[in-house]
């Protein structure tokens, strides 16, 4: 790939084209401002293996000897780097402009995620630290830098993936990659872009659309305030639908009526689009926001989730957001948009987000589209049981539900994935944690605590299974009255805590079993075993025998489907293992190539099909 010169670089993003800067899209689609700098393309690095970078200062750099093209990890193919092996700590250097004009501006470095701890050095100045390598984060670099100089720019990324102390996700743990575990991704991997903002200014809206009062409900937060003014406008199209001014403080909620509402739904995905503008004391607009927003509910009634007040059956696909050229990162947004379109041609009305936190313009596409996602976290990699572990986890899972709450297509958070083997004191206390800091950042949506393990606190219940063999796998999930859930008694984790007269804290805990008073999904199935080569076959990794051929593949899977669609009264939706096949995992619908490997018309007639049911709660 051709890469611009650092200095041409530099110029405003709308200066730019879309063919010279990778990832040259705004990156935060529902809170865009006009004035823009973005910094992906070409920087230099140097990988420090010892860990001495700090020690011989790195951070005062004029320039490293190795290029890189931001914001691809140097694992993949579009960074121009490809290296393999762990990084655990990587230094990056670009000189940044600071455009003239920006002067009495707060000027924001804005990283869309860093795997996984990022410190940034201005011309060998800390400037800011972030942990976390899924959730995006903001340096105000005002203090050190002057409109109209140039300056050196240093990231330090440092990652110890096999810690046990931060969520890897499928990131292989070995050297190399390995059944359902794939390449690493370290460092910079999402849009690095500045921006400047009134001292005043907007620092974030949230959102909340009330379809049963037809009203929008704005939350805004400000940088400072000074007695100015917030101005919230929902528009359809050119036609402005309600407008409102308030006072600018933390106290600030404005309450815009929809009239005449129109809902959002995968059938109709619906977007209203948003205005908010901080007004100065003389009325005077200092700072403009653009964004959009979807009226939909989400909600829990019995064991059915609802959607717009309505029992909404889920046909998701199992989506983990791997690209052959760019691992984590998507090569350019159209692949973002492809995916979505490939995932409802094969007949899904959403995904489950697998083991990793999406970009945003991956969710500003699903709402575009109409289609539904659960939002996931990494997990695993990390030891759940592990207090430090959890002190890490809980403020990034809290930075991305704050993210990504406005987007109408998430309708579930899920928080973990497959965690089989708590210990009986400090894991229930981390997921009662997740549960209570999720529902303080986002009230509107269901939580999922752990996919297909050991549930603790949540509002649906979801299991894993991948039998075969239709007729075992629908006697499997549901048996007269008994449905199936995981061997969570059968864990052998001793305590050593002893508590009051002498009792052990960790045998007062049990663990609980499904009762039927909420949503029961299969949340993982099928992933069945294909590939067009035998010699990819025989090496490739995947559930269960593989097919002896086409036919048999298309009777296993409807099988499967039908088995589940008949178990509606009690199982209420599926997600399918999965969209892609991903480097050795060959049981996707499309190739890692994103070609189709079946017919595609006969995969959507068997994903397609929504299920008759007769329980009404």
């Amino acid at each position: 790939m051709k890469t611009l010169s650092l200095c041409f670089l530099s110029l405003c993003c709308t200066a730019a084209t879309a063919l010279a800067v990778p990832r040259a899209e705004y990156p935060r689609p529902q809170f865009e401002r006009n004035t823009w700098n973005n910094l992906n393309g070409e920087w230099t690095f140097t990988f420090d293996f010892s860990g001495s970078g700090l020690e011989r200062e790195f951070f005062k750099t004029k320039g490293f000897d190795q290029k890189i093209t931001v914001p691809f990890c140097p694992e993949s193919k579009l960074s121009g780097v490809e290296f393999k092996d762990f990084i655990n700590n990587m230094w990056y250097h670009r000189h940044v402009s600071i455009p003239k004009d920006w002067d009495g501006k707060k000027i924001l470095l804005n990283f869309g995620a860093v795997y996984y701890k990022a410190e940034v050095f201005i011309d060998g100045t800390f400037a800011g630290r972030h942990i976390g390598g899924s959730s995006s984060f903001s340096v105000d670099i005002t203090p050190f830098v002057k409109p109209g100089d140039s300056h050196d720019l240093v990231v330090y990324a440092t990652s110890d993936l096999r810690s046990a102390k931060q969520g890897s996700g499928k990131q292989a743990l070995q050297y190399s990659s390995y059944g359902c575990n794939y390449t690493r991704t370290t460092g910079i991997w999402q849009t690095v872009w500045m921006e400047p903002v009134a001292p005043e200014g907007l620092q974030s809206v949230q959102i909340i659309p009330d379809i049963d009062q037809k009203q929008l409900i704005v939350r805004p937060s400000f940088y400072k305030t000074c007695g100015g003014s917030f101005r919230a406008i929902l528009k359809e199209g050119d036609r402005v639908v309600a407008e409102q001014t308030v006072t600018a403080s933390p106290f600030s909620t404005v309450v815009l009526p929809v009239p005449d509402m129109k809902t959002w739904s995968p059938e109709s995905p619906f977007l209203y689009d948003t205005v908010y503008q901080v007004l100065d004391k003389t009325g005077k607009i200092v700072d403009e926001v653009k964004g959009y927003a979807g009226m939909r509910k989400i909600h829990v009634e019995g064991n059915k989730i609802y959607l717009n007040n309505k029992p909404y059956y889920q046909r998701l696909v199992l989506d983990q957001g791997f690209y052959p050229d760019g691992i984590w990162t998507a090569p350019s947004d159209e692949a973002l948009k492809k995916d979505i379109e490939l995932s409802k041609s094969a007949g899904f009305n959403g995904a489950r987000l697998h083991q990793k936190v999406f970009e945003e313009r991956f969710h500003y596409w699903a709402d575009k589209l109409g289609y539904l996602t659960w939002g996931e976290s990494p997990s695993w990699g990390m030891d759940a049981n592990d207090i430090e572990t959890a002190r890490n986890f809980i403020p990034e899972w809290t930075e991305v539900v704050e993210r990504d709450r406005n987007h109408p297509s998430i309708v579930v958070w899920t928080a973990l994935n497959e965690e089989f083997w708590p210990d009986r004191i400090q894991y229930p206390r981390f997921v009662e944690d997740l549960y209570k800091f999720t529902k303080l950042a986002d009230p509107t949506r269901p939580f999922h605590d752990a996919s297909g393990g050991s549930h603790i606190k949540t509002d649906i219940w979801t299991v894993h299974h991948y039998e075969q063999d239709p007729a075992k796998l629908a006697k499997a999930l549901f048996d007269g009255n008994k449905f199936f859930s995981p061997a969570r008694h059968e864990i052998h984790l001793p305590s050593m805590n002893i508590g009051f007269n002498g009792l052990k804290f960790a045998d007062q805990y049990t663990f609980p079993d499904y009762d039927g008073n909420m949503p029961y999904l299969v949340d993982e199935f099928g992933g069945i075993k294909w590939s067009d080569a035998p010699q990819d076959q025989k090496k490739s990794w995947g559930y269960g025998q593989a097919p002896k051929d086409l036919n048999d593949f298309y009777s296993r899977l409807e099988g499967q489907v039908n088995g589940i669609l008949g178990l509606s009264d009690h199982v209420w939706g599926y997600c399918y293992t999965q969209l892609t096949d991903v480097e050795q995992e060959q049981n996707g619908i499309y190739k890692y190539d994103r070609t189709p490997k079946f017919d595609m018309g006969k995969i959507k007639a068997i994903f397609g099909k929504n299920p008759k049911f007769t329980r009404q709660n």
